[in-house]
């Protein structure tokens, strides 16, 4: 099989989607199935970018400062798409393409799609407009091309086959994995790097994403203040990630706790020191409203981290019985859940066990596996 691969979302700060981008296209370009295998960003072959290296691309950088977003974005797809479609035209259409980023180029050979949620539909409110725009204007176009669509769980495979209309056989799950990098670590070994951003020797409680309205921060910070005093001071809230958007909504109660030392605000954290972030954590936190996924749920397993999330969407899916599931949009059931997750040492205990058993179970190289017998499917159906 002749494969081209889409790697223009693996750019920093790296989302959900370019780690699972650059996962996929490590393990593909070891795979003894591709006959060749050739990486594809905006409008010409190039190297697998390496994330700890890449500078955003001049699109993103100009987007983010450019006036009229909307039809700025609307003027740079279009012109991205002509480009593209050029150079796809100079390649020839026996290649498989595979767009892991939800929206399919101008390819008009065989094609492979990952959707990873619907959250643009259930949610719209949670996204900046110009961005549910585009999904809803390119989305439905994208399903229709081509052969085979990928998700990351049954929860959104369900949904892709109910919402969207997709008949159950062009739809197939390649869960996503955990790097082995994540693992449990001796708390010496931990020091230096939780030195630098003022965490040693803190009994702190975790959370990883984009500070956005989706990931329910406000729900978090509103059951966390609720709770007395000496608890915070005990375990101080640590966020790690990218600012987003929706921050005015809590910003005012964020910046009260942080002057009172409750809350470390430590912004987009290195990969590289993301495992030891996770390993020192006494308890981990994601009370996201909707997720396809959830990969930083599952990482915090794999470092033996007691973690809570929501009863919603995929999340009871990929932890299984390894963490504790609430109700994280009810005040009351978030906060008596994190009054267990960092209180009940019985529980805790069991959950340390638990934890890297259950994130055993998802592997890239599962991943990897599941998608080239995807690719062998989908080259079938085109006549390949």
């Amino acid at each position: 099989m002749r494969t081209l691969f889409s790697v223009q979302s693996i750019q920093p700060p790296l989302t959900g989607v370019g780690r699972y981008a650059y996962q996929l296209a490590r393990g593909l370009e070891r795979h003894p199935a591709l006959d060749e295998l050739a990486f594809f960003a905006g409008h010409r072959k190039v190297g697998l970018p390496n994330p700890a290296q890449a500078a955003p691309s001049l699109g993103r950088r100009w987007r983010d400062w450019v006036p009229f977003k909307p039809l700025a974005r609307r003027a740079y797809h279009a012109l991205r798409d002509l480009r593209a479609a050029s150079s796809l035209r100079a390649l020839g259409e026996d290649y498989l393409f595979h767009e892991p980023n939800y929206i399919l180029g101008p390819y008009r050979g065989p094609s492979v799609i990952t959707i990873h949620d619907l959250s643009h539909l259930h949610f719209p409110q949670f996204h900046p407009a110009d961005r549910v725009d585009y999904f809803n204007r390119e989305l439905p176009a994208s399903v229709e091309r081509a052969e085979h669509i990928l998700t990351v769980s049954h929860f959104v495979r369900q949904e892709i086959i109910k919402v969207l209309g997709v008949a159950p056989e062009r739809v197939s799950v390649t869960y996503n994995g955990v790097d082995p990098r994540y693992r449990p670590a001796e708390a010496a070994t931990l020091t230096p790097v939780l030195a630098r951003y003022g965490l040693a020797d803190l009994r702190y409680l975790l959370v990883v994403g984009t500070l956005e309205p989706r990931k329910n921060l406000q729900g978090l910070i509103e059951a966390y203040e609720s709770l007395p005093a000496a608890w915070q001071q005990q375990h101080p809230l640590v966020l790690a990630g990218a600012r987003g958007w929706g921050e005015a909504a809590f910003l005012s109660r964020l910046e009260r706790l942080e002057q009172r030392g409750r809350v470390l605000r430590l912004g987009y954290v290195p990969e590289a020191d993301l495992p030891h972030l996770y390993a020192g954590a006494s308890g981990f936190a994601f009370p996201s409203v909707y997720e396809g996924f959830g990969l930083p749920a599952l990482e915090a397993l794999a470092c033996g981290v007691p973690t809570l999330v929501g009863s919603r969407s995929s999340l009871p899916e990929v932890v299984g019985e390894a963490a504790l599931v609430v109700d994280t949009l009810s005040h009351d059931a978030l906060r008596a859940g994190l009054e267990r997750l960092m209180g009940d040492e019985a529980w805790r205990t069991e959950a340390r066990q638990r934890g890297p058993a259950r994130a055993a179970e998802f592997t890239w190289a599962r991943c990897v596996e599941d998608t080239v017998a995807v690719y062998r499917q989908a080259w079938q159906a085109a006549g390949g």
